[in-house]
């Protein structure tokens, strides 16, 4: 038995989120997207609330609320504008990651090296990299990352993570989705890496918040694209009444908000399983896979729903689609999690043999 619904205080902390994207996130949503770039304003606001340490242990001043508690505001600021979100996290991952492989220790070399938050780190699996190392340093190709600049790397592979804080190179890419974080290539030519822990439990957990992180903000843009297109169906009339009330897109309203309650359920359970220390690899890379499946089918029905009208730039479902279809490539993507959670199942499978009970 497990309860996911938020106590008090984080309840409270929930309110703030929702507050700071229906206020700060939506209104200048295009504006943001057009420059790149959040405002200075914008980036003052979310100091004050104080959300990018909710994750964070209190040793390193976090709020030390958990996986679940992040997993629940990601979603609620990802429902207002996912660009943004992304943008006024200086860490992402990247600290919880060294976290979970290295220590309290190394996780206080990344916060050394961004000035406790001040400048950006990001965190990459190398799944979504071409990497190398010789004795002149790593190299590594990146073709997207969702930031035009960072001064730390944290790279994740299936032995543990190692973090670079020098030679990181971005070449601009303008994207289709997520463009208020910005959008770059990121290179590194013989870089020097500034620390390496290995445990490679610590990095299939790391791997595993990692891909809740980045469910949980699927989970808004597909909340957002539901809403909208929902609202939307309400007030447009055709044929005399709300075409809602049409029988064929009642039944897919119901069925994008019903796979999306339910995409919510697996990562919110394994978010707790991440908290309680409980094995969580299979339970998350099966909900990112979900949640991406699901975001397939709410993407471009959001956009057909609204008909001609979803694909312009008036209305934000397109937006929406865009943004799913980015996320959901990042960690190797659906291909890689439904292979990380097959292969788990298949170990914890025993083969029948001769003489067993249910043996053919």
């Amino acid at each position: 038995m497990f309860d996911l619904e938020p106590d008090d205080e984080l309840a409270l902390v929930l309110e703030t989120a929702r507050r700071l994207a229906r206020e700060e996130l939506v209104p200048p949503m295009r504006t943001h997207e057009a420059d790149r770039a959040i405002s200075p304003a914008l980036a003052s606001s979310w100091e004050e609330v104080g959300l990018s340490t909710l994750d964070v242990p209190i040793e390193l001043d976090g709020a030390g609320m958990g996986c679940l508690a992040r997993v629940f505001v990601n979603e609620a600021l990802a429902e207002g504008d996912v660009g943004a979100a992304i943008a006024l996290d200086p860490y992402g991952t990247a600290l919880v990651a060294l976290l979970e492989v290295g220590g309290l220790e190394a996780a206080r070399t990344l916060r050394e090296a961004t000035g406790d938050g001040a400048r950006r780190a990001l965190f990459v699996d190398a799944r979504d990299a071409l990497v190398s190392e010789d004795d002149a340093g790593l190299t590594l190709d990146v073709p997207w990352v969702a930031a035009d600049e960072a001064v730390a790397l944290v790279l994740l592979d299936e032995n543990g993570v190692c973090l670079v804080t020098e030679g990181l190179a971005f070449d601009s890419v303008r994207g289709a989705g997520i463009r208020a974080a910005g959008g770059g290539r990121l290179r590194l030519d013989g870089a020097p890496v500034a620390g390496r822990w290995e445990n490679a439990e610590g990095a299939g957990r790391a791997r595993a918040r990692a891909r809740l992180h980045t469910a949980s903000l699927l989970l808004g843009v597909l909340s957002a694209s539901c809403t909208f297109s929902a609202n939307y169906a309400q007030e447009r009339q055709a044929f005399g009444r709300p075409i809602a009330h049409h029988q064929a897109l009642a039944f897919l309203i119901t069925d994008m908000r019903i796979a999306l309650d339910a995409a919510r359920l697996v990562v919110h359970e394994a978010a707790w399983r991440v908290d309680q220390r409980l094995p969580c690899e299979t339970e998350a890379a099966s909900a990112f896979a979900e949640v991406i499946e699901v975001g397939r089918t709410i993407g471009p029905n959001g956009v057909q729903i609204l008909g001609g009208h979803g694909f312009m730039a008036d209305y934000p479902v397109e937006k929406h689609m865009r943004e799913a279809r980015a996320l959901s490539l990042l960690h190797g993507g659906f291909d890689a999690a439904i292979e990380d959670a097959g292969q788990a199942l298949i170990a914890q499978e025993r083969p029948l043999g001769l003489g067993q009970e249910g043996a053919l």
